[in-house]
C-alpha cells in the first residue's frame, strides 16, 4: 500500500530553517504531483506548496512564497520542502500528501488521495 513517512520537524526560533523530507513508497513517484499542507490547532488544513511529477513546475502559499522551497528526487522516491526565515505563524503539523496520478494545479485538501502521519514544527518567538 502507498506510505508517506515525514520527517524533519522539529522546534527552531523566529528566523531559523528547517528541511522536512518525504519518503514515498507503493507508488510509481514519478507519476504523482507531491505536496506539503500544514494544520495549525484550531485551524483548517491548508496548501503550502506543490511539485509537478517530472517538469519541477511548483506551486506556493502566497505566505511562504521566497521562504520555503519545495524540490523532489524520484530517483530517491522523496520530496523535500526546505523553509527559512521561519515564524511563529508558520508554527503547524506538516503534511506530505500525493493526489491521484497526473493531477496537477490543484490545492484542494480533497482533491489529495494519500496522506503522511504529519511531522510537527515549532517556531518560536
Amino acid at each position: 500500500q502507498v506510505q508517506l513517512v515525514e520527517s524533519g520537524g522539529g522546534s527552531v526560533q523566529a528566523g531559523g530553517s528547517l528541511t522536512l523530507s518525504c519518503a514515498a513508497s507503493g507508488l510509481t513517484f514519478s507519476s504523482y504531483t507531491m505536496g506539503w499542507f500544514r494544520q495549525a490547532p484550531g485551524k483548517e488544513r491548508e496548501f503550502v506548496a506543490a511539485i509537478h511529477r517530472n517538469d519541477e513546475r511548483t506551486s506556493y502559499l502566497d505566505s511562504v512564497r521566497g521562504r520555503f522551497t519545495i524540490s523532489r528526487d524520484n530517483a530517491e522516491h522523496t520530496v523535500f520542502l526546505q523553509m527559512s526565515s521561519l515564524k511563529p505563524e508558520d508554527t503547524a503539523v506538516y503534511y506530505c500528501a500525493a493526489p491521484r496520478p497526473f493531477l496537477w494545479g490543484t490545492r484542494v485538501t480533497s482533491d489529495y488521495k494519500y496522506w503522511g502521519q504529519g511531522t510537527q514544527v515549532t517556531v518560536s518567538s
